[in-house]
């Protein structure tokens, strides 16, 4: 069943400013109040986002801060990890090539040191 994206907003709304009021009136570093206005903001969204797309196949501009302890999202950082060893891969590959490069320039200098001169047109 899908959620008209208008009644998606209104909650995501509200949700913004149950945030604000906690945040407003907190009571020490870890109030639960802001906590629990915080991951309802964020369950608003994510309702928001889904609803959004459902009616209309468009996106916010908007991404969901991801706390580090936070293993809900364990496929994404496996795959965040993969594209890095990708990057990496790529690099040493870039790296290995160019000195391959080098090595094949030292060999040219080599190779003429060890010509007698007649053989070098000297």
């Amino acid at each position: 069943m899908n959620i008209d994206p208008r009644v998606a907003l209104s909650t995501l709304t509200n949700a913004l400013e149950e945030h604000l009021s906690a945040s407003l009136n907190r009571r020490g570093e870890e109030d639960p109040a802001v906590e629990s206005a915080f991951y309802g903001v964020a369950d608003a969204f994510e309702a928001y986002e889904d609803a959004l797309f459902a009616a209309t196949g468009e996106v916010t501009p908007l991404d969901l801060y991801e706390e580090e302890g936070d293993d809900e999202d364990d496929f994404d950082d496996e795959e965040d990890e993969e594209d890095e060893e990708d990057e990496e891969d790529e690099e040493d590959e870039e790296d290995e090539e160019d000195e391959e490069d080098e090595d094949e320039g030292d060999f040219d200098e080599e190779a003429e040191e060890d010509e007698p001169a007649s053989a070098r047109g000297l």
